[in-house]
């Protein structure tokens, strides 16, 4: 690739960003809201949340700037495990991605469908315009990627700004305005230590969603200008960036809709501008997540088919998914192979509440086993060559820390909703067994 396509480190902060804040953060409160207890139990559950990401934020920074490759998420597990393992985890991971498009548009696809169809009531009418919007999102975005890389990366700069101005544009003025949660930390009685540990489980589901994306970044690894320093200063700055917009807009929906209308309420964002600024700016407001959405569709379609290449290169794909366009290098076959899983997720599922626990669940085999490669890699002391890498403090801690963590999220999905982790881990067994079949059918 020649130089002026390389990445600099505002770039990857932005993908960083990017990639963590989705739509999540203007949906995902209801769902913890619904399983806590009491507001102590909301706000730590997203402080540990963030404990958790920066825990997975460090461990990714040093395995990145270790193996500064294209589609360098495939490659950690190629390394680390058995090619079997790596082909089927890899292959849940990207399922996993496209349902996370898929959600986070159908979110989008929530806030505008109000304004553009106001009349329509029956709730059957009003998904299917819901899934048309977001099926456009998924199409506009496929098509600006087909125009290489840097016209995405400068779409994701702008896109990703505007979504942060919103934040904090939505934020600074409900410190000032009294509304109905304004006594944000009531004191309630002590439900008892089960309860709380269910609420606590249940509730970072949500919560591992909303701050879950930033480990992709190290798929950019070949396309980025000095990787061994900029994709640890981009993913540091980037999660520093998201905790404090996630605790500050949490505080702010519980200050002005309070703990229990938030568990029932759509449109949590909307809803709180039209507190503040009334129902006017609550529509407006509506558009304008939707339009920022679209920079969590792009930076997927960015980032996905970097992982298919890596694993046509190694034979674990076929070939063709490595091909790329002559003219602008764009992976034309991976990028319409994650677009179109993309669209059938969206038929399948159909509603963001279905997405997200199989999402998670698969994220969480990801998570935890791309994480445990750092033992290995250290081990063996894996790094580039006459190039600078980065190595976290506090090792192993956080990388155990941040494993346990995902080992308790996919045990909660299994408790709460036991059909959801039997299909995923179906879907993984099956990519197993396409793999072995594969390899069996070339020897």
């Amino acid at each position: 690739m020649v130089k002026n396509e390389k990445l600099g480190v505002f770039d990857c902060t932005m993908i960083v960003v990017s990639l963590v804040i989705g739509m999540g953060i203007f949906r995902t409160p209801v769902n913890v809201a619904r399983h806590v207890p009491d507001t102590f139990l909301f706000f730590f559950t997203w402080i540990a949340g963030g404990v958790v990401a920066l825990c997975g934020a460090l461990t990714y920074a040093e395995i990145g700037s270790r193996l500064p490759v294209m589609g360098g998420y495939y490659k950690v597990f190629s390394y680390g495990y058995h090619p079997s393992i790596a082909f089927a985890i890899n292959c849940i991971i990207l399922i996993s991605n496209a349902a996370s498009l898929a959600g986070v548009a159908l979110i989008g696809a929530e806030y505008i469908s109000g304004i553009l169809f106001p009349a329509v009531t029956d709730v059957q009418a009003l998904q299917v315009r819901e899934i048309a919007i977001a099926l456009f999102s998924i199409i506009l975005f496929y098509g600006v990627n087909l125009l290489g890389l840097r016209m995405s990366a400068r779409t994701q700069n702008v896109l990703t700004v505007i979504k942060i101005l919103l934040i904090v544009l939505l934020i600074t003025p409900l410190f000032f305005a009294g509304r109905a949660g304004t006594h944000v930390l009531q004191q309630t009685a002590f439900p008892g230590w089960i309860t709380y540990l269910k609420g606590f489980g249940a509730g970072l589901i949500a919560v591992s969603f909303t701050y879950g994306g930033y480990q992709q970044t190290i798929n950019f690894g070949s396309d980025i200008e000095k990787p061994g320093r900029n994709i640890p200063r981009a993913i540091f700055m980037g999660i520093f960036i998201i905790i404090v917009l996630y605790l500050s807009i949490n505080y702010a929906y519980l200050r002005v809709i309070g703990l229990d209308p938030l568990r029932n309420t759509k449109g949590i964002a909307s809803v709180m501008a039209a507190h503040v600024f009334g129902d006017a700016a609550g529509r407006i407001l509506s558009v304008l997540l939707f339009l920022s959405v679209l920079a969590y569709v792009n930076v997927l379609l960015m980032s996905n088919p970097r992982v298919m290449y890596a694993m046509a290169a190694d034979g674990v794909l076929p070939a063709f998914f490595a091909k790329r366009n002559a003219g602008k290098g764009v992976l034309v076959t991976s990028l319409t192979a994650f677009a179109a899983a993309c669209v059938l997720i969206i038929f399948w599922m159909k509603a963001f509440d279905k997405i997200l626990s199989f999402t998670i669940f698969l994220d969480c085999f990801g998570m935890a086993a791309s994480a445990a490669t750092i033992f290995k890699l250290r081990k063996q002391k894996v790094h580039p060559e006459g190039l600078a890498f980065y190595r976290m403090k506090l090792f192993p801690l956080l990388p155990v820390a941040f494993i346990t963590a995902y080992t308790f999220v996919a045990i909660s999905i299994a408790l709460d909703t036991p059909y959801t982790a039997l299909t995923a881990l179906a879907v993984l067994g099956t990519f197993m067994l396409i793999y072995f079949l594969g390899r069996k059918i070339k020897a």
